[in-house]
């Protein structure tokens, strides 16, 4: 694993050297028309990853986040376009302040160091993480799935292309050049003196597994476990067209609903208007008794194990609750803290929910698909973080960088 130590001692060394912010600009710029000039091959290499997923028998979920095609090129054009545009993070004053000894302290944005990003399957993470570590000024390791390696490779040699072109160090971004399997573990327990934060981007067994060993800090999520509370005062039409979004738009990403949590004196309405909109979309519902009796459809019975599954498919789990405390008692004991919804005119109720769910966003009356940097206004995101401790919720430009305190005097001395 010495090719491994090499790459962790080459980002150190790329740390060492700043980066002006136009300079930074200026590669991003580049890179985007650079990806723009290449789409063809880059959808040439992308399609012998989708070949091999095939070929592995990969689920549709998953292909369908690997394949790349000209609209979704373009998608990471327009984020490499908005990373760039975005003030740049490191070297901004948060506070200052003076003390009555005469000291001036300020609190000042700081890069975090090196970062390696552990990731599955989409091949947007490449370009996204790249732009936004690079912008933030933290050289990052890539560490992609051996499913989507060829699509990867080409993206990130195209940034190197970049970087040597603007003579920046090339180590800024490093992609680690092969699939074996041992690689993550040796990362994991062995890199920590070149690795200052590990990122996980992928399934929970992977997620499960860097946070489980890694001797490195961690910002990560295990899964996407959403959910959707309707309300007794619930706008029953603006429930059916959120609903319908934040289950159906995508069932592949983790801002999709997994469970609805329905009052119990609108049971009858939202079966009339909500449930049977889901079914008639192909959707496949797994409920409890009170709704079953109130539905004709086809509707398979919830066990307690359907309370804490991740679906990413048009699958969703529906329970009764009395009140909005039922719900946020249920979605703190089920959930993971990622992205659950109140659906609600009550302004009263509204507080209680946003303020009482453990979740790293609360929405009220819209879609937990919007659980996106880009739709936060970040540019684009490395991931969204369940930890209770910062940064939380979607992991962007301005999450990417720590802080220090500088601290002036004209010679003070403590008494």
């Amino acid at each position: 694993m010495r090719e491994l130590i090499n790459i962790g001692k080459n980002a150190k060394k790329a740390f060492s050297s700043s980066i002006s912010s136009n300079k930074k600009n200026q590669v991003l710029d580049d890179y985007q028309k650079l990806i723009l000039i290449n789409q063809s091959k880059i959808i040439y290499e992308n399609k012998k990853d989708l070949n091999f997923a095939i070929q592995k028998k990969l689920k549709e979920n998953l292909i369908k986040r690997l394949s790349l095609n000209k609209e979704k090129i373009s998608l990471i054009i327009k984020s490499i376009k908005s990373i760039k545009n975005f003030k740049d993070p490191v070297n901004n004053v948060l506070e200052k302040w003076r003390r009555p000894n005469g000291l001036k302290i300020s609190k000042v944005t700081t890069p975090i160091g090196v970062i390696s990003v552990i990731y599955e399957s989409r091949p947007n993470v490449t370009s996204d993480v790249a732009c936004l570590c690079f912008k933030s000024g933290n050289p990052v390791i890539l560490k992609g799935g051996s499913e989507a390696y060829y699509s990867n490779k080409i993206l990130s040699d195209l940034f190197r292309k970049v970087l040597k072109k603007n003579k920046v160090n090339i180590n800024y971004v490093q992609f680690i050049n092969n699939k074996n399997r041992k690689t993550v573990d040796f990362i994991l327990s062995k890199m920590n003196k070149y690795i200052d934060v590990i990122i996980p981007r992928g399934g929970k067994n992977l997620v499960k597994k860097v946070q489980d060993f890694s001797r490195i800090p961690v910002i990560g999520h295990l899964e996407g476990l959403c959910h959707t509370y309707i309300d007794s005062n619930a706008d029953l039409k603006l429930a059916n067209k959120v609903i319908l979004n934040a289950k159906l738009r995508n069932t592949a990403i983790c801002g999709a609903t997994e469970t609805i949590l329905v009052h119990q004196k609108i049971l009858k309405e939202f079966c009339d208007l909500v449930l049977i909109n889901l079914k008639n979309n192909g959707c496949k519902i797994i409920a409890d008794n009170k709704i079953k009796k109130k539905f004709k459809g086809k509707i398979i019975s919830a066990k307690e194990s359907d309370w804490s599954k991740e679906y990413l498919a048009p699958i969703v789990s529906i329970k009764t609750v009395k009140n909005v405390r039922e719900a946020i008692n249920h979605i703190n004991k089920y959930g993971t803290m990622h992205t659950d919804a109140i659906i609600t005119k009550s302004s009263k109720v509204s507080k209680i929910f946003l303020k009482e769910v453990k979740s790293s966003i609360a929405m009220q009356n819209t879609s937990t698909q919007f659980a996106d940097g880009g739709e936060f206004g970040f540019g684009g995101e490395i991931g969204i973080s369940t930890n209770t401790l910062p940064p939380r919720g979607p992991v962007g430009l301005h999450q990417l960088v720590s802080y220090k305190y500088e601290v002036i005097s004209n010679g003070k001395i403590r008494k």
